[in-house]
Formats: structure tokens, C-alpha cells, sequence
């Protein structure tokens, strides 16, 4: 991408063609070095210069990391999304670069007259839909057109993202992004002309072992007054407070929803084998040995993990187990493990 001449650069070039000490015709006669000319291409003009360009990148930062601590405390699952780039495209381009079938959100800047797009692929969304309903997610899905039930479920998830990057923007301008519709296919998507240029900031999400696409489209027009007030210090700062105190504000939430998940928890009192003709002749009342002692302690596993020693015994005529100890990196390599009766 060729470079953008600032104001001050373009004032200095013109200062010194008028004062005579640079001659458009010593540089067309290549008595000046080309390697001192920067090409321009005016069919493909740069909207945003390149300190804006790292201030977008900052603050949409500081929305990537709010929006996966979201999801993470919603999917319960690792989740971490990181800006991949910041591009200065025509708005016919990036229909180009759009999937099919696709998820695009299309939502109002209010205050503005423009309207952007957040584009998540159909993985990503059909991924979302399977974790929020108690799947795994461990197959990759196919993309497909998602349906109007999961329509719903995703839309819950897209408005939450909208009011996080409202946040994140918070420190330039005080932008609301409100849902306006979603569509599937791109060509019944106009938020721009075709020759406008848009700001289109990418994003790779990471849930569990898979990446999937995140974009989202700015129209340059609808962002001209707030682009003005880009000063990347200011933001920094301001992102790592905000970031600071939305990052307790979302352990906080985590820490209250996990305090109420709940676990299987499984104490087991001993395992023994039997043959399938053994198995076929058991009737009432015939003695199984398990391959526990009386004075042997059980293992109690939570969440299908081996965690606690225990002695099993009765409360109140109910069935309850005592917890003698945690199990130990020791316990964990054998298969069972031994009571130790305590010394006298």
C-alpha cells in the first residue's frame, strides 16, 4: 500500500516547488532520484492515515478481549480473539471477499447516516448455537444456513458484541451501534456505494481447537467527524482503564456463574469382574467381592475426575461418605489406592 502524504509533507512539497529549489522538469528528466517520490494512485485514495489506522487497531483490541471474556463465561470453554488486520477496501471488494452462505448483521450508527456490517461465518455461528445448547463443538461443522430458531440464539450473542464495541469506541466518540437486520446473502447488503471506501477490521476466533471468521465494515463516510478526533495516546490510555475494570466486572461474572454449575460427583465403593456365564447365573441374594477392604478408602470423583479419599458411612439413615484427604500426584498414577491406618 503506497504511503499517505501528511499535510505538512504536502505544504513542504509545494513551498518548495514555488520558491524554485525543485523543478518538475529535473524530476521528470530523472535528475532527482524516483527513490525520493512516493507513488500515488488516485483511483485507490487512502481515507485514514496510518496512526489512525493503529488507533483503530487499539481499540478494537480492547473489544476483542472484552467480547471473548463473554464467551468464554457463556460457552465455558477457552475462547480468545485477536484483530488479524485493519484494511481500507472499496465497499465492492469486500462483498467479493464474502462467503456464501453468510451471517451478516447489518446495524445503524446512530448519530451518522451509515450503517455497518458485522460479518460471522455460518462455523462460527452454528459453533455458538451448539455450546449455548449443551454440545461440544468438537467436530467442525459444516457451513450452512443457519435456521430461525438459531437465528435467535445468535442474535443474543451479536447484540452483546455491539454494546462491548460501543465501549471500546467509547474513549474516541460516543457511538451507539443498534441491530438493524440480519441477511444472508451479500448482495442484499447495501451499506455503501460500490466505489466508497470502507474500514474493514478482521478478526480470527479462537473456541477450543478451532479458528473461525469475524469481520467487520465501516463506511468511511459515517466515520469522517470521529476519524478527526483519533489520537491513538489518548485511546491507549483510556482502553487500559476500561479494560482494567471490565476485565473484574466479567471475573466477577464468571466466578458467580461457575459458583452455581453444577457437578456429578461420584464416590465409588469398590469394582470387581465377572464372566458373562457368571453374570447370566447371579439371583438374589448372591455376595459379589469387590476389590476393596473394609478399611480401604474409596475415591470420589467429581466431574469424572479423581479428586478425594474418602470413608463411606450414614448420616441421618442416608448414605454419605467422610473426606479424609485430597488425592495426591502419587494416588492419581495407581489405579486405586490403599487406606493407611494412623500411626499410635
Amino acid at each position: 500500500m503506497a504511503d499517505v502524504l501528511s499535510q505538512y509533507e504536502i505544504d513542504s512539497l509545494l513551498s518548495e516547488m514555488s520558491s524554485g529549489r525543485m523543478d518538475v522538469d529535473q524530476l521528470v528528466d530523472g535528475k532527482i532520484s524516483k527513490g525520493d517520490v512516493s507513488n500515488y494512485d488516485f483511483r485507490r485514495p487512502n481515507r485514514i492515515s496510518k496512526n489512525q489506522v493503529r488507533t483503530l487497531q487499539t481499540v478494537h483490541e480492547s473489544f476483542a478481549e472484552v467480547f471473548g471474556y463473554y464467551l468464554v463465561s457463556k460457552l465455558q470453554t477457552i475462547v480468545s480473539i485477536t484483530v488479524t488486520s485493519v484494511d481500507q477496501l472499496f465497499y465492492s471488494e469486500f462483498i467479493l471477499s464474502v462467503s456464501n452462505p453468510s451471517c451478516l448483521y447489518v446495524f445503524d450508527l446512530e448519530g451518522t447516516d451509515g450503517s455497518g456490517i458485522l460479518e460471522i461465518s455460518p462455523q462460527l455461528a452454528l459453533t455458538v448455537v451448539e455450546r449455548l445448547l449443551g454440545g461440544s463443538a468438537e467436530v467442525q461443522i459444516n457451513p450452512r444456513t443457519i435456521t430461525a430458531i438459531e437465528q435467535a440464539v445468535v442474535r443474543v450473542m451479536v447484540e452483546h458484541a455491539l454494546s462491548d464495541l460501543r465501549n471500546a469506541w467509547r474513549s474516541i466518540a460516543e457511538l451507539k451501534f443498534k441491530f438493524s437486520r440480519l441477511e444472508m446473502e451479500a448482495d442484499f447488503v447495501q451499506v455503501a456505494p460500490s466505489s466508497e471506501i470502507v474500514i474493514v477490521v478482521s478478526f480470527d476466533v479462537n473456541i477450543g481447537v478451532h479458528t473461525f471468521l469475524m469481520n467487520l465494515c465501516y463506511p468511511t463516510f459515517a466515520l469522517e467527524e470521529v476519524l478527526a478526533k483519533l489520537n491513538r495516546q489518548q485511546v491507549t490510555t483510556s482502553n487500559v482503564k476500561q479494560s482494567t475494570s471490565r476485565m473484574r466486572e466479567n471475573m466477577e461474572i464468571m466466578r458467580s456463574q461457575m459458583s452455581k454449575t453444577f457437578l456429578i460427583v461420584i464416590a465409588e465403593l469398590g469394582k470387581t469382574a465377572i464372566s458373562v456365564g457368571e453374570m447370566l447365573e447371579l439371583k438374589p441374594g448372591d455376595v459379589m467381592k469387590l476389590n476393596k477392604r473394609v478399611n480401604h478408602e474409596i475415591e470420589v470423583t467429581i466431574g469424572g475426575k479423581r479428586k478425594l479419599a474418602a470413608r463411606p458411612g450414614s448420616v441421618d439413615g442416608k448414605k454419605a461418605v467422610r473426606i479424609t484427604r485430597l488425592l495426591g500426584d502419587e494416588d492419581l498414577v495407581d489405579q486405586d489406592i490403599t487406606y493407611k491406618e494412623k500411626e499410635t
